[in-house]
């Protein structure tokens, strides 16, 4: 064998060979977790509204440890997320010493219960706000249902320049509203829109011009509704002939 130079010349340039990569990896290693490469520039984008530059530089100083190979982007994520109005961040290396993160914040609907706060994706989250918010309940687990009426229900009632300040979603999958004004409209649990659409109509037409306090509209009828009015008295307060809909 040490007399066959072709095998002396292929064990030679294996072993350069093996030495190369070894060295390229001891390169790789040492300047991976060098300080020389640490991470010097942090760029944020998103819609930011309630994340505060006070909460990001505290989460930049306290949980980003690394240098820009060996930071772990799943932790760094993390520790965004671990704020109360960030919904989800997304984290990436941008060469040569940049970390892009991207949050994107919840959008709060509503207060679930007073215990925290309902998103419009239908999330609760545990924040606070001085936002002047309605109210939502519901049995835990409707969360996304909620938040598909509110917004749904809301629309509908602008139209006529009602407010809800309260939503309720029971149990049997039974809604109920309360307006700003103070009225409570009882909408059931089966064709609620259109039950919605068509209040919205008389009350436009009709409703808004009664002289009378309503309390509550029951909306729980097929081609109709009841309204309960405390000072209307019949046989002593008259009833415009234009309003159909039964009254009680």
């Amino acid at each position: 064998m040490w007399d066959n130079h072709q095998a002396l010349k292929a064990i030679a340039n294996l072993l350069f060979t093996a030495a190369f990569l070894m060295l390229l990896y001891a390169a790789g290693f040492w300047l991976a977790h060098s300080p020389y490469v640490p991470v010097k520039k942090i760029r944020i984008d998103g819609e930011l509204n309630h994340v505060t530059a006070e909460q990001l530089r505290a989460i930049a100083e306290n949980e980003l440890k690394g240098t820009f190979f060996t930071l772990n982007l799943d932790a760094t994520r993390a520790a965004f997320e671990k704020l109360p109005w960030v919904r989800r961040a997304a984290v990436r290396r941008q060469w040569p010493d940049q970390l892009d993160i991207w949050i994107e914040e919840h959008v709060a609907v509503a207060r679930w219960d007073e215990t925290g706060l309902l998103s419009s994706k239908g999330e609760w989250f545990d924040a606070a706000t001085s936002d002047v918010l309605p109210l939502a309940h519901g049995p835990k687990g409707s969360e996304k249902q909620l938040a598909e009426g509110l917004i749904k229900f809301t629309e509908i009632l602008a139209r006529a320049d009602l407010k809800p300040i309260e939503f309720r979603l029971e149990a049997r999958q039974a809604w109920e509203l309360v307006l700003e004004n103070g009225m409570v409209l009882k909408l059931g649990r089966v064709d609620v829109e259109p039950r919605l659409q068509r209040f919205v109509g008389q009350w436009t037409r009709h409703l808004a011009t009664l002289p009378y306090r309503i309390e509550y509209i029951d909306l729980r009828y097929p081609n109709g509704f009841a309204v309960k009015m405390p000072d209307y008295k019949p046989g002593v307060n008259k009833m415009p002939s234009r309003l159909t809909a039964p009254a009680a």
